[in-house]
């Protein structure tokens, strides 16, 4: 007799849509599990038995799998009616596939060693500012009035010189020696004498040197002073005449005699009022002068103290 099975055939029961569904919900549970099963068995103790080294339980028989099972089998498939594959199956409901939920981890940035890294700015450091050395002026120099004297006494020299000439021509044609034939001669006489140009380089040096101590001073004291320049003009025309009579070669009481002779001499009188007169115009132009530098040194003191009362100023190009 032979095996239904092998006459027949076995029938197949094709999965419906429903169950495709259901076996893919229960494949998604089933990984989702063995992730997280696979999480913790990291954890457990490595001594724990292995699983495939542990002997498999034994199994009972199957009772459909005998060849008793199998005829009932046939025998109630060949009653069923034509339409039992038409049969209503009990429909499963369908089931979702477990998704497990994304975990959002922010991932640290990864710097290779090709790309730059970028270091923190440095914050500026605060620059002081720097100091700012400004030279402090200078206070002003008060101006002086000597070389202004000593220019003054050069021109009142010059007039010395035509004033006493014009006394030795005066002295000359009262004496009856001049005449236009001895003019000339005369003339180059006086003007080739020390008795006439040293009184004019006393007076010089004594005008220049009281011009040297007044420097600013007012007029007055040009006036009281100058006497002392008519006596220097007189001793320059006593000096003259012992130049004039070579006293190196003289003996000293013939020196004392010259002096006698000219000491109220009229050329010698002439010189001293011609001096002390000179003294007193040109000097009103010195002091003059003077106070004009006075007044100029007074402006420019008050103009470097109001520099000073301002600061300094930074003057930017």
């Amino acid at each position: 007799m032979s095996d239904p099975k092998s006459t027949y055939g076995e029938p197949v029961e094709e999965p419906t849509p429903v169950d495709d569904v259901v076996g893919r919900a229960h494949e998604g549970l089933a990984e989702a599990e063995a992730a997280r099963e696979g999480s913790a068995a990291d954890t457990t103790d490595a001594s724990a038995p292995d699983p495939s080294t542990t002997p498999a339980a034994p199994t009972e028989p199957d009772p459909w799998d005998s060849p008793e099972a199998a005829s009932l089998q046939h025998d109630s498939a060949a009653a069923a009616p034509a339409s039992a594959p038409d049969t209503a199956v009990y429909d499963k409901p369908a089931v979702a596939a477990y998704e497990p939920p994304a975990e959002t981890v922010a991932a640290a940035p990864v710097v290779t060693a090709s790309e730059p890294v970028s270091e923190p700015a440095a914050a500026p450091a605060a620059v002081a500012p720097q100091p700012i050395f400004v030279q402090a002026p200078e206070a002003p120099r008060p101006r002086g009035n000597r070389a202004a004297a000593g220019a003054i006494g050069l021109v009142a020299a010059l007039a010395f010189a035509v004033l006493s000439f014009a006394v030795w021509l005066g002295l000359a044609a009262l004496s009856g020696g001049v005449s236009t034939e001895t003019f000339a001669g005369l003339a180059l006489g006086t003007l080739g004498t020390w008795v006439f140009w040293v009184p004019v380089v006393a007076f010089f040096l004594a005008f220049w040197l009281l011009g040297a101590i007044i420097n600013r001073g007012r007029w007055g004291s040009w006036v009281i002073f100058g006497l002392l320049v008519g006596f220097a003009s007189w001793g320059g025309y006593l000096l003259g005449v012992l130049f004039q009579e070579q006293f190196w070669n003289i003996t000293a009481s013939r020196g004392a005699e010259l002096m006698s002779e000219h000491l109220l001499a009229p050329l010698g009188i002439a010189a001293f009022v011609i001096g002390r007169e000179l003294t007193i115009w040109f000097g009103a132009w010195a002091a003059s002068r003077g106070r004009r530098v006075t007044e100029l040194n007074v402006e420019a003191q008050r103009e470097y103290e109001r520099t000073l009362e301002a600061g300094p100023q930074l003057v930017r190009p």
